[in-house]
């Protein structure tokens, strides 16, 4: 992610421009899709791992000027930087998701879809994801399913990382992240252990939103 990015790239996406609307050109979805790509990536990083100072100083001095639930939530989450410690960030995100045996939340989809973890969402996910040439980064350990790692595809998918056939990015969206994402971004946002990470679950809700009815947009217009 780049938290520089200037405000009409960084804030002002819809997440659902259309190359084939007329009207918007291809750097304008370009435009799009690079904060697409970025929000996806933020998204993951704050959910594997705590921020480090480093990173919540760049978070820090995001602001909004454009008035839009997006737009409005980076802002938050940009006073939640400010005001936060490293070490409370990493206390609270152990609290949140490591804990004591379980953290407070577990954001796998087979928990959030079965009440388990290692069921079938997680091997509907590997043998998509084997379809698609993807495989897990070296150095992650948790089940695929983790909402961190599906961000980080989606991430791919977003900046054209990866080589997928037409149609694959919204079927990946709708089949293991429309399903429970924005539930788990409103727990977060409502968890007991949450500060910091309850602007990050405003900003997950509200980009998860956004995306969704992007999706439903193209879907209306080819029907």
């Amino acid at each position: 992610m780049n938290p520089d990015l200037s405000q009409e790239e960084a804030i002002g996406t819809s997440g659902g421009a259309d190359p084939l609307l007329p009207g918007v050109n291809i750097a304008d979805v370009d435009d799009v899709n690079s904060a697409r790509a970025d929000e996806y990536a933020l998204l993951a990083t704050l959910l594997l791992a705590a921020p480090d100072a480093d990173l919540l100083s760049r978070l820090s001095r995001l602001q909004d000027d454009t008035r839009t639930p997006l737009g409005l939530a980076h802002a938050a989450l940009g006073q939640a930087a400010a005001s936060a410690s490293p070490e409370a960030v990493r206390r609270e995100y152990s609290e949140l998701f490591i804990g004591v045996g379980r953290g407070e939340l577990l954001p796998y989809a087979s928990y959030y879809l079965t009440g388990f973890l290692n069921e079938r969402p997680l091997a509907r996910l590997r043998g998509d994801m084997k379809r698609l040439g993807l495989e897990r980064a070296e150095g992650h350990f948790d089940p695929e399913d983790h909402l961190g790692t599906l961000c980080e595809i989606m991430s791919g998918f977003a900046a054209t990382h990866f080589v997928i056939p037409a149609g694959e990015e919204q079927d990946f969206f709708e089949r293991h992240i429309a399903p429970w994402a924005g539930r788990f971004f409103a727990d977060l946002e409502n968890a007991a252990s949450a500060r910091f990470y309850r602007a990050v679950g405003a900003l997950g809700r509200i980009f998860i939103d956004i995306e969704a009815e992007g999706f439903a947009m193209e879907v209306r217009r080819s029907s």
